[in-house]
Parts: structure tokens; sequence; C-alpha cells
């Protein structure tokens, strides 16, 4: 790799669920819309976090509402472990 560039984790998988990587400076149009859907993710997952507290405070939440909004949380909490992963690498190249 050149100097300055790194491999990043990208925010979604490839074919048959493999992680993605963009060897990248971090400034180029790939970069821009993996920060983009990084930032939808993270959005997602908070939304979700405050509709899990209202269906909690909510004791008629059904059982399978509450299993969906559990499918849900996990899709989310696997971007956000992704994103996390992929941030803690970067992090750890430049030093």
């Amino acid at each position: 790799m050149k100097s300055g560039t790194s491999a990043r984790l990208l925010p979604w998988a490839g074919s048959e669920g493999k992680p993605c990587y963009l060897v990248t400076d971090g400034t180029g149009h790939l970069s821009k819309v993996a920060d983009t859907v990084e930032s939808v993710q993270l959005g997602m997952a908070a939304d979700l976090l405050d509709h899990a507290a209202e269906m909690l405070a909510d004791h008629r939440s059904t059982s399978a509402q509450l299993r969906f909004l559990l499918a849900r949380m996990r899709e989310a909490l696997a971007d956000v472990h992704r994103i996390a992963e992929s941030r803690g690498a970067r992090l750890a190249d430049r030093t």
C-alpha cells in the first residue's frame, strides 16, 4: 500500500456475506459513501434504542412485536459492531 493509505472495512458485506475492504487514504468518493452509510446505520440504531425504550415501557407490547424489535436490534448491533471494528482499525493505523 502507498504511504497514507490503509484498508478500510466497509459498512456493508460483499457477496456471500463476506467483509468488504477499501484501500484508501480516506478522501475518495467511496470513502464518503461509506461515511454516509455509517452515519445512517448509527442513526437507525439510535432510533431503535428509543423505540425499544418505548415498547418496554408499554406493557401491552406483544411477544411478536418484541421479537420483531429484537431482530431489528440484532441487525443494528451487527452494523454498529462493524463500524466500531472499522474505526478502531483506522485509529490503530494512525499510531
